[in-house]
C-alpha cells in the first residue's frame, strides 16, 4: 500500500490548485480523479471573469493548470474513490477503483454533478435528444430546433455557445427574469435568443428520439407542446459527497461539505475545498479553497 502526504480527491480547479501548493510544499501528493477530464468544469464554453485572460474555455483553462500540476506531482485519471476509512491511527485509508492508499491528509474537492430535471422521458432519452452538456454534444445540432432549460449562468453561457454553432435556440425558464450575470444577459439579447418566461418542462416527448417537449405555463397554467430535436439541461448542481458522508464527514442537508475558513473539516486530516463546500460557484473561488485547504494540510501535517 503506498502512503501519501496527501491525497486530492477530484482533478477540477480546486484540486488542481491544490496539487500545486502541496507539490511546491515538498508533500508526496498524488490526485485521483474519476474522469479523464475534470468534469462539469471542463465543458465550460468560455468565460470571461477569470483573471489574467480576456476569454478562456474550461477544458483550455483545465489544461494548462494540469499542464503546471504535473511538474510536481501526478495525476490519476479514471480512478474512482470508493471509500476513505478514518478509524485507523496510522492515517486516513482509501479504496479506490484500482486499489488502496494511505494519508496523512486528504482533501476532497470531488465537485457536483448535473442536476436533473425528474420528468418523465428524461432518463428515456439520454443521448438521444436529453443533454447537459452543449460542448460535448451541441455539434450534433446544427440547423435543428433546441430548447436550454435554465436562467443561471450555465444556461445562458449554454444557449449562446448553441447559437454560434448554428442551433436554433430557445431559452425555458420557470421564473420572469434571469439569474445569470448581466454581462452574459447582453451577449443573450445580442443573439437574438428567445426565452419563454415562467414555464417549465413537464414531460418530454418522442419516439426512439426527442421530438417535443410539454410545457407548462406557472402563471396561466397552460400546457403547450413545442417541438424539437434536442434538450439541453442546466438547472443547476447537486454535491459529489455521498463517499465523505458515509466516512463521517460532515455535510449539510442538501449534502455540501462543512468547513471552517481554513478548509479543515470535522475530521482531523480530512479538507474540502471548491464546489463541493457550496456557496458562491466560481473557478476563482474553486481555486482559492483549493489554495487554503493545501496550506492548511500542510501547516497540520508537516508542521
Amino acid at each position: 500500500m503506498e502512503e501519501y502526504d496527501l491525497i486530492i480527491i477530484g482533478g477540477g480547479p480546486a484540486g488542481l490548485t491544490a496539487g500545486i501548493y502541496a507539490g511546491r510544499q515538498g508533500m508526496k501528493t498524488v490526485i485521483l480523479e474519476m474522469m479523464t477530464g475534470a468534469g462539469s468544469g471542463y465543458m465550460v464554453p468560455s468565460m470571461e471573469n477569470y483573471p489574467g485572460f480576456d476569454e478562456i474555455s474550461g477544458k483550455e483553462l483545465l489544461e494548462k493548470m494540469r499542464k503546471q500540476v504535473e511538474k510536481h506531482i501526478p495525476v490519476n485519471n479514471m480512478e474512482e474513490v470508493k471509500e476513505i476509512e478514518t478509524n485507523d491511527p496510522s492515517g486516513i485509508l482509501l479504496t479506490t477503483s484500482k486499489g488502496e492508499y494511505k494519508t496523512k491528509s486528504l482533501i476532497i474537492s470531488t465537485g457536483s454533478r448535473h442536476r436533473r430535471l425528474k420528468v418523465p422521458g428524461e432518463i428515456e432519452y439520454i443521448g438521444r435528444g436529453v443533454c447537459y452538456c452543449a460542448t460535448c454534444d451541441g455539434p450534433l445540432y446544427p440547423g435543428k430546433d433546441v430548447i436550454v432549460v435554465g436562467g443561471g449562468n450555465a444556461a445562458v453561457q449554454e444557449a449562446i455557445y448553441l447559437k454560434g454553432l448554428g442551433c436554433n435556440v430557445t431559452i425555458i425558464h420557470r421564473r420572469d427574469q434571469l439569474r445569470a450575470e448581466k454581462y452574459l444577459q447582453k451577449k443573450l439579447e445580442e443573439n437574438e435568443i428567445p426565452v419563454i418566461w415562467d414555464s417549465v418542462v413537464e414531460k418530454i416527448n418522442g419516439n426512439m428520439v426527442v421530438d417535443s417537449v410539454t410545457l407548462f405555463n406557472r402563471k396561466t397554467e397552460e400546457k403547450t407542446e413545442l417541438p424539437l430535436h434536442g434538450i439541453f439541461i442546466a438547472v443547476g448542481e447537486e454535491p459529489l459527497s455521498k463517499v465523505a458522508s458515509e466516512a463521517g464527514v460532515e455535510v449539510d442537508n442538501v449534502g455540501y461539505i462543512q468547513t471552517d475558513k481554513y478548509q479543515r473539516t470535522n475530521i482531523p486530516g480530512i479538507y474540502a475545498a471548491g464546489d463541493i463546500t457550496g456557496g458562491i460557484k466560481q473557478w476563482v473561488v474553486a481555486c482559492a479553497e483549493g489554495a487554503v485547504a493545501a496550506l492548511s494540510a500542510f501547516e497540520d501535517v508537516m508542521g
